[in-house]
């Protein structure tokens, strides 16, 4: 009987626990921004998670087509390591003089980024600090869904709540 419970617990624990690999893969779609005068911005979004030797790569893409016709484009890329704390993961951004990853410093204006892996979120966070020690979180909650990922992206201020978009990315 303890044998039967092990067995059945383990399958619905690891049913709802997931690792890096259950979200490799590329991802696109679109989402309508509202932006701070009101307007309204449509972006193309698309996300590649691939597994890297030490540990994961993240990369997004998002696309604006302005009226004139005009596009802009903003891409990213971050490979994050393994922290010595389960389910939480360090930006590997630059190399230091011995050739090992290291985070980027704030303190130079740079984003300080890490990742958190819980149930079935891949939960990607920078913070930013300003010229004037202002600061700034952003937040990507990459959430599996059936079909590809749910996205959340939060930006606050200081914290105040200055952008959220959510939108589904289809599995391609």
């Amino acid at each position: 009987m303890v044998l039967t419970f092990v067995l059945v617990f383990g399958h619905v624990a690891r049913a709802s626990a997931h690792d890096i690999g259950d979200f490799v893969g590329r991802y696109s779609g679109s989402a309508e921004v509202l932006m701070s005068d009101g307007t309204k911005d449509q972006r193309d979004l698309s996300i590649v998670i691939a597994e890297t030797y030490k540990g994961f790569q993240v990369q997004w893409s998002t696309v604006t087509e302005k009226e004139d016709g005009r596009r802009s484009e903003k891409s990213y890329a971050v490979e994050f390591i393994p922290s010595d704390r389960s389910g939480i993961y360090a930006a590997a951004m630059q190399r230091n003089v011995f050739g090992h990853e290291v985070q980027k410093d704030p303190m130079k204006g740079q984003p300080y980024v890490w990742a958190r892996l819980t149930g079935d979120t891949l939960t990607v966070f920078s913070m930013f600090i300003h010229h004037n020690g202002d600061y700034e979180m952003q937040q990507y909650d990459r959430r599996l869904t059936e079909n590809g990922l749910s996205l959340v992206f939060n930006t606050h201020r200081n914290g105040q709540p200055i952008r959220r978009i959510e939108t589904e990315l289809l599995r391609q």
